[in-house]
C-alpha cells in the first residue's frame, strides 16, 4: 500500500479511535483516578474533533507536499504520537486497572497496525528521513502533548464552561 494511501487510513484510525473515546471516555475518567484526569464530554469530545482535523490537514499537506516535506514529518510524527498512545495510556492502565480503558480495542487493533505501517512505508518510500525524524518526530509528539490541554481549555470556553 503506498504512502498516501496509508496517510488517509491513518485518519480514518484516528476518527475511529477518537469516536470511541468521545463516547466512552469522559464516564471513565470520573473513576479512573490518577489514570486520568476527570474530562467533561464536552470539552474532551471539542479536543478529538480539532485534533481529528489536525490529522486530516497532515494528511492533505503530506500528499500536496510529498517527499521530505513538512507536511510529511508533521504526518508522520503525529503517527508517532499515536503509536506512543497504544501503550501509554492505553494498554499500560488497562493492565494497571485490571479494567477496560476506552480506546484500548481501536488504539491496538487499528492504530497499532496502521501508524506501524505508516512509519515504515514512509521511511522506505523516502517521504521522511530517519536521521530527521529522530528529532522532528518526538517534536510532533511534544506538541500534540502539548496542544491537548489547550484545547480542554478551548473546549470549556466555547461550551460556556469556563
Amino acid at each position: 500500500m503506498s504512502y498516501s494511501t496509508l496517510a488517509w487510513f491513518f485518519v480514518a484510525a484516528i476518527a475511529v479511535h477518537n469516536a470511541e473515546e468521545a463516547v466512552w471516555l469522559p464516564g471513565w475518567s470520573a473513576t479512573a483516578g490518577r489514570w486520568h484526569h476527570t474530562v467533561g464530554s464536552s470539552e474532551f469530545r471539542f479536543a478529538l474533533a480539532v485534533l481529528t482535523l489536525v490529522a486530516a490537514v497532515a494528511a492533505v499537506l503530506a500528499n500536496l507536499q510529498g517527499k521530505q516535506s513538512l507536511g510529511s514529518y508533521l504526518l508522520c510524527g503525529y503517527a508517532l504520537a499515536m503509536l506512543l498512545n497504544v501503550a501509554v495510556p492505553h494498554v499500560l492502565s488497562t493492565l494497571a486497572m485490571r479494567r477496560y480503558a476506552p480506546g484500548t480495542a481501536t488504539a491496538v487493533l487499528i492504530n497499532l497496525p496502521v501508524t506501524a505501517t505508516l512509519l515504515r512505508t514512509a521511511l522506505a518510500e523516502g517521504y521522511i528521513d530517519s536521521g530527521t525524524f529522530v528529532w522532528a518526530g518526538p517534536l510532533v509528539v511534544i506538541a500534540i502533548v502539548a496542544l491537548i490541554p489547550v484545547l480542554f481549555r478551548a473546549g470549556r470556553v466555547i461550551n460556556g464552561s469556563r
